[in-house]
């Protein structure tokens, strides 16, 4: 189904939203209701929330109206020359107002405004799965730039000759969430290992995992719930670069769930950071255990971050990656490794709004 026509589907809800409006706006200009600040300020949020919805409906309306004058405008020789250019103009113009409307009533994910932490680690593989978990954080991290987030390593748990077990990236920024939602799951690569002598062509992989950040307010932690131990901060041969118990590895205890941070000198800072941490994994949990309960319903893994998922696979001798959720291959390897993940993410993107579409129809 066409934009215009979903839209025209669901034209009996915009009406019902119109005349709320309306309602709202009547009931806001009642003097006993602006001495009431409680039931005052209900009806602002109320109508701010409708707001945006309404006059992008007016306008859709507006606009069709005018595309209709402009067929009795055909009739008239004087107006002739004049119309197929009012009417180029006014069906780009609808086609915009028909995009922002459809994605202005499309169900929000709530977290796409969120920042999040970032954590890559190597999975099976060995060695050469720690070399591109490493390889995996410089793409991201360049794919971060690109975009004007800005980001901290949390944490890093570094191999001897250059890979990285684990790293956590905090990214901050509008929108961070949204951008980097998809890139959840298990990533393959095939290549042949700077470790191997007989020029064989091996397969590891890396788990990627986005969550998004959870406030004070999403996540309530009872502290009798902890266990907090401090030890020395360690370089990645395991000897201690610092002699003071700096370094913080939290324990939530009814999960299991644990947290280490080390990059800062001061134990009150990696103790804060780590906390932003488990309360991020806690809400991830809680978050996952709903997306069971509904999964039957859901037609695409687009999204889910399950990360026992294979979503992507990079074949360094075709210089080929795939994206297996939705069939999709860039031989332009290289770009990508250079933070170039955007077709990849527009798609992603795109499919989860289809999806989202059919739902409305």
């Amino acid at each position: 189904m066409s934009t215009a026509g979903i839209i025209e589907k669901v034209r009996p809800r915009l009406e019902s939203m119109r005349e709320r409006y309306r309602e709202i706006s009547g009931k806001m200009a009642d003097p006993e209701v602006s001495r009431n600040p409680a039931i005052y300020m209900k009806l602002a949020r109320d109508q701010s929330e409708l707001s945006v919805i309404v006059s992008l409906y007016e306008n859709y309306l507006r606009i069709i109206d005018q595309q209709k004058g402009l067929q009795e405008l055909r009739q008239d020789p004087d107006f002739l020359d004049l119309v197929p250019q009012e009417e180029k103009k006014l069906s780009l113009e609808l086609q915009d107002v028909e995009s922002r409307l459809l994605d202005s009533i499309l169900p929000r994910d709530e977290r796409d405004s969120r920042n999040l932490f970032l954590e890559i680690r190597a999975g099976a593989g060995g060695e050469e799965a720690a070399l591109f978990a490493r390889e995996l954080a410089r793409m991201y991290l360049r794919f971060i730039e690109r975009k004007g987030f800005r980001f901290e390593v949390m944490e890093t748990n570094d191999t001897e000759i250059g890979g990285a077990r684990e790293t956590i990236i905090y990214v901050q920024g509008h929108g961070a969430f949204s951008q980097l939602k998809f890139e959840s799951g298990v990533h393959r690569v095939q290549r042949v290992p700077v470790t191997e002598a007989g020029g064989r062509i091996h397969t590891s992989t890396v788990t990627v995992a986005m969550i998004p950040e959870a406030s004070e307010v999403d996540v309530q932690i009872d502290p009798k719930d902890l266990r907090i131990d401090t030890f020395c901060a360690s370089s990645a041969g395991g000897q201690s670069v610092n002699t003071t118990y700096s370094a913080v590895r939290i324990t939530h205890l009814p999960t299991n769930i644990v947290v280490s941070c080390q990059d800062e000198r001061s134990q009150l800072k990696n103790k804060a950071k780590a906390m932003k941490v488990l309360r991020a994994r806690l809400m991830e949990k809680e978050q996952t255990r709903q997306n069971e309960q509904i999964a039957s319903d859901r037609k695409s893994q687009v999204g889910t971050g399950d990360r026992s998922e294979r979503i992507r696979t990079y074949n360094f001798p075709q210089n080929r990656v795939t994206d297996h959720r939705i069939g999709m291959t860039l031989y332009q390897l290289d770009q990508v490794m250079e933070g170039n993940i955007d077709p990849f993410v527009d798609a992603l993107r795109a499919q989860e709004r289809a999806l989202e579409i059919e739902r409305l129809e």
